[in-house]
């Protein structure tokens, strides 16, 4: 195993490629930039022969000074029968204006014949002409082998060959592509241990994750031996994704002791990992290892008690190191030591007596019994606490609220919310629209507020959910509302519960301001 491997980002292109996922040309500027601070090595910025945004993003970026990252142009071999100079996705590399470019090439043969219908003798020339065009003008080319461990199964002669032809062409590197994601680790190793006695060139890794075996059967190619891994921020691309180099990369530095980025830039990755999932509209997935807002969160009170004494009694790592914080969860679930641990994080002072400490433990049990829960709304449990420890100060007191649905002849829904509050010993009231009920309470809430908490005009809530808690019940029911807001650096979520949406909306909705207002310490809640 080679002690250090070159990481290869593809996040702008085939991260791109996921479902639901489109990148604005500035988002891909930022990106990037973000990257290049990381010190990822290459960033794969696009296709240019396939849409304009790309092409826009080649010329844009050459604005911009990146001091760890090379830029790579991504392109494919030119069609059949024609010449490389000919080909109109060949041209747009080069008029990229960029030193590197990636070629993508078929390498099954059972490819060749079906989605190319071309000859598998054509296929050598493509990749050989391709390969050495863009090399004859000045670029240093990474060949990626399309599909070629699903190839070498079904006709390794062939397989080689196509890598054979990428290497007369002049490739710096060839990239060995796992595109359907279903090879399983004990087989990556021995096919890229023949690939070596094969190709005397540098090797690079990329893989899909529809086995969801991505990340391990990255890790075991570097094991076998290759130069550069690719792969994407949080995973995304097409289908289940790609190799997640939020996984990647740690697992490697930290496990394995292979040099990627700087080991001192490790801390940067849960920022941009939840950076980018802003970026792609995508919400952030908690469970997901390393950067995961529960990647290092702990809800069992025997988990809670043990990480008191000792951290890696249920942590693999220091979250520390990628950024990431400990979370210790309370719910129904939870022991005194979830609130000790919880008493430290939020600075308060313990209770006086252990008797104390378990009634309020009995509370917040009954309360999750009633249908709260903390441990998605943290906000809120550290509003309860700051109201029996630090002489809480509402920020307003309500008067009155009114919401009023009306749906029209003509099948629209309009929806408004009359407040009236006092505040500072002032009384404000006001109204506003929204378009459902709970947006257009958000809305006059902020209105009413803004003047004397102006802070509030960068909080904006991304996630809202109702659970209806007994189906039985019908409209009746109990529900539960989790809201989840941001300010652009942090996120935090509260909870409300009621028999009445609107009034769970509420409590949540009131919560979610108050928390991010204690947090940029304007109001004095501690």
């Amino acid at each position: 195993m080679l002690t250090a491997v070159e990481i290869y980002d593809t996040t702008l292109r085939d991260g791109a490629q996921g479902e639901g996922i489109s990148f604005s040309v500035e988002d891909k500027i930022k990106i990037t930039l973000k990257l290049d601070k990381l010190g990822i090595h290459y960033v794969e910025g696009g296709w240019p022969g396939s849409n304009p945004k790309d092409i826009t993003y080649f010329k844009r970026i050459q604005e911009h000074r990146l001091v760890n990252t090379k830029i790579v142009a991504f392109g494919c071999t030119r069609k059949p029968n024609i010449e490389a100079a000919e080909d109109k996705n060949i041209q747009s590399i080069l008029e990229a204006k960029v030193s590197t470019a990636a070629i993508v090439g078929k390498s099954w043969d059972f490819h060749v014949t079906r989605a190319l219908a071309t000859s598998l003798f054509e296929n050598l020339n493509m990749i050989k002409q391709s390969v050495a065009y863009l090399s004859q003008n000045g670029l240093a080319v990474f060949y990626d082998a399309e599909h070629f461990f699903d190839g070498f199964k079904a006709n390794p002669e062939y397989a080689l060959a196509t890598l054979k032809a990428a290497r007369e062409g002049g490739a710096k590197i060839i990239v060995l592509c796992d595109t359907n994601g279903g090879s399983l680790p004990h087989e990556i190793g021995p096919i890229i241990d023949q690939v070596r006695k094969e190709i005397n060139l540098p090797l690079g890794i990329h893989c899909h994750n529809d086995g969801e075996l991505a990340v391990a059967n990255t890790i075991v190619a570097v094991q076998a031996g290759v130069s550069q891994v690719q792969g994407t921020i949080n995973g995304y691309g097409e289908r289940c994704g790609n190799a997640n180099l939020c996984s990647v990369i740690p697992n490697l530095t930290v496990k394995c002791k292979v040099a990627t980025i700087p080991f001192n830039n490790l801390v940067r990755l849960t920022e941009l990992a939840r950076y980018v999932s802003e970026l792609a509209n995508m919400h952030p997935l908690s469970s997901q290892p390393f950067v995961g807002s529960s990647a290092f969160a702990h809800k069992g009170g025997v988990h809670a008690s043990a990480i008191l004494k000792e951290a890696s009694t249920y942590e693999h790592i220091d979250p520390a190191i990628v950024g990431n914080q400990r979370r210790i969860l309370v719910s129904e679930l939870s022991g005194t030591s979830n609130l000790l641990y919880k008493y430290k994080e939020f600075n308060f002072i313990p209770p006086v007596t252990g008797e104390e400490n378990r009634a309020i433990l009995k509370e917040i049990k009954e309360l999750e019994h009633q249908g709260y829960q903390f441990e998605g709304a943290e906000g809120s449990l550290e509003l309860r606490l700051c109201k029996i420890y630090q002489g809480y100060k509402e920020l307003f007191k309500l008067e009155n609220l009114r919401v009023i649905i009306e749906k029209r002849e003509n099948g629209t829904v309009y929806s408004e919310a009359t407040i009236k509050i006092t505040i500072n010993n002032h009384t404000v009231h006001t109204a506003a629209e929204g378009n459902g009920p709970v947006n257009a309470l958000d809305n006059a809430l902020r209105k009413a507020i803004e003047e004397a908490y102006p802070e509030i005009k960068k909080m904006h809530l991304t996630d809202y959910k109702v659970r209806v808690l007994d189906e039985k019940d019908g409209t009746g029911a109990m529900v539960r509302v989790l809201i989840e807001t941001g300010d652009g650096q942090r996120s935090w979520g509260t909870v409300g519960v009621s028999s009445n949406i609107i009034e769970a909306s509420w409590q949540a909705l009131v919560d979610s301001i108050a928390y991010g207002l204690l947090l940029k310490k304007n109001v004095p809640l501690r």
